[in-house]
């Protein structure tokens, strides 16, 4: 018999954490939100030219973006961080981040209308969480890797943007899809420098996907910054510059691809895709090189 008064099952995606946590910022106690697992929640679909995982849509939960879980922010002074950062913070870093607090709700106020992280997670608060730590860690010392996590941060951000764009049809989105597509290319190669330099540690930032279900490690990392080149160096307008830039992305490629062969650990198909990177930066070389030829 149909009970008219039993209200409709929803189909939860995430979860509130019982104990309180207190911004370092604002001294807030929130709840954190994490993503359930299990339940044959998510439907792994392809993986992108990106690294990204695609998801399929699930029949009794709808479209799941894990994505959108996996920063930590304060509600109240919209302070963005990854957990594991989320309390690492001296007394020179909350200074300038609670200085930057209205900032903070002007933008989301200004994107994002009446938008609150006091609501359960979407797309719309997950992209949101991006660009909110992009900007934050900007404001981090050196010893949670602030660089590599506004590469990753940005790539995702560029995601979850793309995502709304096609969802709402908004051309607004659409822009914050290639500013932060943009924004990540110019991340990663100043992530393979500071890495190299010893500026920022790896083992610093943690997982760096670049989405949340494999860690590519150093090795995705070379890989992002070489497929990022490819979809956004060409639009640097020195072409000296832009030469220099792909010349070194191919010099990473190349590592990649010689320690992919000899590596049981890389699957088949990365390798064939760093492969297909390679020759596609090799065409573009010999175009640009050719323009400078033509140059006065």
């Amino acid at each position: 018999m149909l009970n008219l008064n039993q209200k409709p099952k929803i189909k939860k995606i995430s979860y509130r954490h019982k104990e309180y946590i207190t911004c370092p910022v604002c001294s807030n106690e929130f709840q954190r939100e994490e993503m359930l697992t299990g339940g044959g929640r998510l439907i792994a679909g392809e993986l992108t030219d990106e690294l990204r995982r695609l998801y399929d849509n699930n029949k009794k939960h709808g479209k799941i973006y894990p994505l959108a879980y996996l920063l930590t922010v304060c509600p109240k002074c919209l302070y963005a961080a990854y957990p594991r950062d989320f309390d690492k913070l001296n007394g020179e870093e909350i200074k300038k981040l609670a200085g930057m607090s209205d900032a903070r709700m002007n933008s989301l106020r200004k994107y994002f209308g009446d938008a609150s992280f006091v609501n359960d997670r979407d797309l719309l608060l997950g992209a949101a969480s991006y660009l909110l730590a992009v900007d934050c860690y900007g404001y981090r010392g050196s010893n949670v890797a602030p660089t590599v996590k506004k590469a990753v941060s940005s790539i995702r951000a560029a995601w979850l943007f793309d995502d709304l764009a096609k969802e709402t049809s908004s051309t607004i989105y659409r822009k914050f899809s290639e500013f932060f597509h943009s924004k990540a290319y110019r991340f990663y190669h100043q992530t393979l420098n500071l890495l190299q330099s010893g500026g920022e540690n790896l083992e610093d930032a943690g997982h760096v996907g670049p989405d949340f279900e494999k860690n590519w490690g150093y090795d995705g990392m070379l890989y992002m910054c070489a497929v990022l080149t490819i979809k956004y160096g060409s639009s640097e307008k020195d072409i000296k510059k832009r030469i220099q830039n792909f010349e070194v992305t191919k010099i990473y490629l190349s590592k990649l691809f010689g320690t992919g062969k000899a590596s049981k650990s890389k699957p088949g198909h990365l390798i064939e895709m760093i492969r297909n990177l390679y020759d596609k930066i090799n065409e573009m070389l010999d175009e640009y090189y050719k323009e400078l030829g033509g140059e006065n």
